[in-house]
């Protein structure tokens, strides 16, 4: 990492785990990673804002989802630095990563509910799949992140 990167500090951020009554997770396929990975809806904390607010709101402008009840507070939080060629980019350069706090929620919606096409779309389609298959998914740089939150949820869930 070049050495002006890595003063950069971690942006914070929250994730959410949405589960349907299947347990399968929600997952999206960004609009800016053409590449076949996906990821949970996850976002930045606004200054003053609370974490668990965060989550909802990040939850709903990425997806219009609001039907969800909190199932649990995942504990601790997770961290993350983006790729070489992705630092001075993302974020407008003024991060080097994120450090997470993720939540898992249930949704209580039906799926015509969910609508990814926002005022700011980020995703190009959203599908649901087994918690199994979540580290299959997601992009390189996040499949730690995954493989903690998947061992966490299973323990909740079953």
């Amino acid at each position: 990492m070049e050495e002006k990167f890595k003063k950069l500090p971690l942006r914070d951020g929250v994730g959410i785990i949405v589960l349907n009554k299947e347990n399968k997770v929600f997952v999206a396929r960004r609009i800016d990673n053409p590449k076949n990975f996906w990821q949970m809806p996850q976002g930045g904390v606004d200054k003053g804002e609370d974490l668990l607010s965060a989550a909802y709101r990040e939850l709903e402008e990425e997806t219009s989802i609001n039907k969800v009840e909190l199932v649990k507070e995942i504990e601790g939080t997770i961290t993350y630095e983006l790729p070489e060629h992705l630092l001075g980019i993302i974020w407008k350069g003024k991060y080097k990563g994120q450090k997470q706090k993720w939540f898992l929620m249930r949704y209580l919606g039906k799926d015509e509910d969910i609508n990814i096409k926002t005022s700011k779309p980020e995703f190009l389609e959203w599908k649901w799949i087994d918690l199994e298959m979540i580290t299959t998914v997601v992009v390189d740089f996040k499949l730690h992140v995954y493989e903690e939150l998947k061992e966490k949820i299973k323990k909740i869930i079953n």
